[in-house]
């Protein structure tokens, strides 16, 4: 029989594998860090992380059962989500920055943290498959007798934590090569690559089903 202690701990080490995976969240962190500062990347980070935590919430109470069993209301969210992702990378790619110092029109173009936290959660929440994600995730680790709900919770919750302490991480690591990272010809072609991995991510959202 699973005790809480071996689920917790099988949670942990599968968790920590979905949370450093390169995708989405780490090309938004790591774009939005090093063109905007370590501020916008935390509050990037911040912002993805409170939208894994909504799906998670939405999971332990049910509320993503409808993504499973509606498919109007999938269709919704993943094209919602689709589109907002080719939003932005055709954004990027169109309109790549360049490095700020001494370029006011870059300057002024620059993510504020509440612009960071905005992006990060808009491209989770957006997301149904992270929804789908949870709701057929968390139950695997639930052990038999404990209170299903507040355990989800502290499942979510812990997932959360892993993955703001994992994307704060990659923001630290942007700082000792900002000066490198800064440059006009850096920016611009790490906006560009980041423009082509969001709308990969969009076309990839937008052809996917809810299995």
């Amino acid at each position: 029989m699973q005790t809480i202690t071996m689920s917790l701990a099988a949670f942990t080490a599968s968790a920590a594998i979905f949370t450093m995976s390169p995708g989405l969240d780490t090309a938004t962190v790591l774009r939005t860090s090093t063109t905007s500062g370590t501020k916008s990347g935390l509050s990037a980070s911040l912002g993805i992380t409170g939208g894994l935590l909504v799906w998670g919430i939405g999971a332990a109470f049910g509320l993503t059962a409808l993504l499973a069993a509606s498919t109007l209301a999938f269709n919704i969210v993943k094209w919602a989500g689709a589109a907002y992702l080719f939003y932005l990378g055709i954004g990027m790619l169109l309109r790549p920055r360049t490095a700020f110092s001494g370029d006011p029109t870059a300057a002024t173009r620059r993510l504020s943290p509440a612009a960071g936290f905005r992006q990060g959660f808009m491209s989770n929440i957006l997301n149904p498959k992270v929804g789908i994600f949870y709701i057929t995730f968390l139950p695997q680790f639930i052990p038999h007798g404990v209170n299903v709900i507040l355990f989800s919770l502290l499942l979510a919750g812990l997932q959360a934590v892993m993955s703001m302490s994992w994307l704060s991480l990659l923001v630290a690591l942007t700082v000792p090569f900002s000066h490198i990272l800064s440059r006009p010809a850096v920016v611009r072609r790490l906006d560009r690559l980041t423009g082509c991995i969001f709308m990969g991510f969009g076309l990839k959202l937008a052809l996917t089903d809810r299995h």
